[in-house]
């Protein structure tokens, strides 16, 4: 014998006669609510500087040891950023990007060209964050890159080498190698943890902040960009021209070079005509003595 199933409970009825359900209201609320309103790119590029550029500026700032390089290096990495941002804000880490970009500006080798960066700048007031620069500063850029961002950030050795163009092998020789010279220099800081809570100490410490606004970056990266364009117009326009003047000037045949004179030997010098004889002499003076013009020079008498 079957049972026919239960049916479920009738649902209390409202005092206008409609039927009240659990719940509906809140997600009546829920499908009423407007949709968050997407950012702009604007909006969402000065939310990714406020967010990022302050700590960039203080670990930009741990692998140069220079305040006004470290903040020229993170507004020069945004202002990339911005002439790219198609690309940086559809990247699964755009404060990853941003970093990479700084990190590699920070460490060019041509700074060392410029005059104001070849005099240092004071360093740190502590002794103890005096030594630890130093020491910082004193391994190859790619281990103190690689030593700041696995300790100092706590960012994997996968994600590390990645960044710094390497193995992941050749990533954990730098690491090693860096921890060896630290811990000989400073050996209060020979395990990893101290070490990173006083990379974040020393980086915090120092009175660093972004000197530009985020809009200030944005119309520094156009103008830029504006003037990049210009200087390529007018390059190809100078190429077209200077190639144009090369056509018209150019000989459009071969012409071969003359020989240098030499003395030929053996060849008897050219000389002039020897004296006349009589029978020349008197010929002359006949043919002097003749009509110039007239008949008699078209007609020679028969002899």
């Amino acid at each position: 014998m079957t049972q026919t199933p239960a049916c479920p409970p009738s649902l209390p009825e409202a005092e206008d006669g409609t039927e009240a359900e659990d719940g509906t209201e809140a997600e009546d609320e829920l499908e009423a609510a407007p949709p968050a309103p997407a950012l702009t790119p604007g909006q969402a590029f000065d939310a990714l500087y406020t967010f990022a550029a302050p700590a960039l500026v203080r670990q930009t700032y741990l692998l140069t040891g220079r305040r006004e390089l470290a903040r020229e290096s993170v507004e020069r990495a945004f202002q990339l950023a911005w002439q790219r941002w198609p690309e940086v804000a559809v990247d699964r880490d755009p404060a990853g990007w941003v970093r990479a970009a700084a990190y590699e500006y920070a460490m060019s080798p041509w700074h060392r060209l410029r005059l104001r960066h070849r005099t240092p700048e004071p360093p740190p007031a502590a002794l103890d964050d005096r030594r630890l620069l130093s020491v910082l500063l004193g391994l190859p850029p790619a281990y103190r890159r690689t030593v700041l961002l696995h300790d100092g950030l706590g960012i994997g050795l996968p994600e590390t080498a990645a960044e710094t163009e390497a193995s992941t092998p050749a990533a954990v020789g730098r690491l090693l190698h860096a921890r060896e010279v630290v811990a000989a220099r400073v050996p209060e800081l020979a395990d990893p943890e101290e070490l990173r809570l006083r990379l974040t100490e020393l980086g915090s410490k120092e009175s660093l902040r972004t000197a530009a606004k985020p809009v200030v970056v944005r119309s520094g990266s156009e103008r830029r960009a504006r003037r990049w364009t210009r200087a390529a117009i007018a390059f190809t326009v100078l190429l077209i021209g200077s190639t144009a003047f090369t056509l018209r000037t150019a000989p459009d045949h071969y012409e071969a070079p003359q020989a240098p004179a030499a003395t030929i030997s053996g060849v008897p010098p050219r000389s002039g005509p020897g004296p006349l004889s009589e029978e020349e002499q008197e010929l002359r003076a006949k043919l002097r003595t003749t009509f110039q013009s007239g008949p008699e020079r078209l007609r020679p008498e028969l002899r």
